[in-house]
């Protein structure tokens, strides 16, 4: 591993970008794309941030001109971190048994400096007075791991467009051309409190809310049996009836109970209309246990994304890593990307296992076959013609 290399990565390490719904831990992201725009800049890449929220931006840098081309893709935050089940300082790049240990080393800080690395037989060949074919694009986001507000405001602003996308998550180097959805919903019954001597005193929320808790596991039934992909671990989509929040006491009648589930829906199936069908199925309940029922997304939702199996993107990692392509069961910006124009493609050095975890690591031997294979993809998509 260069010298270079290992200094932008520890760089990255070394600066704190957690994202997190607890506004008390949530950071920005602005140092961690600064340093990468910095190092871009030096390469010949033209920059430009975007700013989502205070302290937190999208950088879109760019090497050459014209429609199409590659972007290679990643988000700059992590997520938090217990330091006492670290064996060593997760802000501090440590090598350990053929392992680079530290917070995003996988998920996904490592990704951009071999991308980086992989850009310059790119950035040598606009030096020269050459011209690419087709542009490359170093894309970095913010918010990935909370709201995904980064790809949202890339959306929103209409760019940046290009043909094609590899997103660095953590895949042990296998291409995944598919993702699931991910829906993460609130259901609120409101009811009546009153006296629990006499149930006629009020509404029970909680009663409502069992009776919504059997439409629930009713309806995640029905969808294991209606839909099917064997490219996934888990081929069904899945309804996990995440916590549960309800009443005050043992001798009043519940007024108000929520249920927070998350639902993860596989390619083809909208999330519009599992909203709808649900909603549906609990609207009888209001009616027979005299509750109010409001059903509604904790955040707008990630669809599933499917790209082709006969994209050229697709067919040209399957030759270059000698995988066939998969299906991933966490959830990316791909979808984003997708909605973008771009065939997206998720492909990087880490492994989901050691992601969100104590003592994060990317395998050193992962790094050259990393750097060689996005040299292969931008040869091929950005050099060619």
């Amino acid at each position: 591993m260069n010298t270079t290399l290992r200094q932008q990565l520890a760089t990255l390490i070394a600066t704190p970008s957690i994202t997190c719904t607890d506004a008390s831990m949530d950071m920005g992201n602005l140092a961690v794309v600064e340093h990468i725009a910095s190092w871009a800049t030096e390469l010949g890449f033209r920059c430009e941030l975007q700013h989502v929220a205070p302290g937190k931006a999208n950088l879109i840098a760019t090497l050459g001109e014209g429609p199409g081309g590659l972007v290679l893709s990643g988000h700059t935050d992590t997520v938090p971190y217990d330091a006492a089940r670290w064996k060593s300082d997760p802000f501090t790049l440590t090598e350990r048994d053929g392992k680079l240990y530290g917070l995003g080393t996988a998920d996904m800080k490592g990704f951009f400096p071999l991308a980086l690395a992989a850009a310059h037989e790119a950035a040598s060949v606009i030096r020269a007075g050459g011209r690419l074919h087709a542009p490359l694009i170093l894309l970095a986001t913010c918010d990935e791991e909370t709201s995904m507000a980064g790809a949202r405001a890339l959306v929103a602003a209409g760019k940046p467009r290009a043909r094609f996308a590899v997103i660095g998550e953590p895949t042990g180097l296998k291409p995944l051309r598919l993702q699931k959805g991910v829906m993460m919903e609130r259901l609120v019954i409101e009811g009546r409190s009153g006296h629990s001597s006499d149930p006629a005193l009020g509404h029970s929320a909680l009663d409502a809310m069992h009776a919504a808790l059997g439409e629930l596991i009713g309806f995640r039934r029905e969808l294991a049996e209606r839909h099917h992909n064997p490219l996934f671990t888990v081929p069904t989509p899945t309804l996990n009836l995440g916590c549960i929040h309800g009443g005050d006491n043992p001798n009043r009648i519940c007024a108000r109970c929520e249920l927070q589930y998350d639902l993860r829906p596989l390619p083809g199936m909208a999330m519009n209309e599992l909203r709808a069908t649900i909603a549906q199925r609990l609207a009888p309940l209001a009616e027979q246990f005299q509750v109010s029922i409001r059903s509604e997304p904790l955040f707008a939702g990630t669809p599933a994304m499917e790209t082709p199996a006969d994209s050229p993107l697709v067919l040209a990692a399957e030759a270059l890593t000698g995988h066939a392509s998969g299906a991933a069961a966490f959830g990316t910006e791909a979808p984003y990307l997708q909605e973008l124009g771009m065939d997206a493609l998720i492909l990087g050095p880490g492994d989901i296992d050691t992601a969100h975890q104590p003592d994060e690591f990317v395998a050193i031997d992962r790094l050259q076959p990393t750097i060689s294979l996005l040299s292969a993809l931008i040869r091929r998509f950005c050099l060619s013609a």
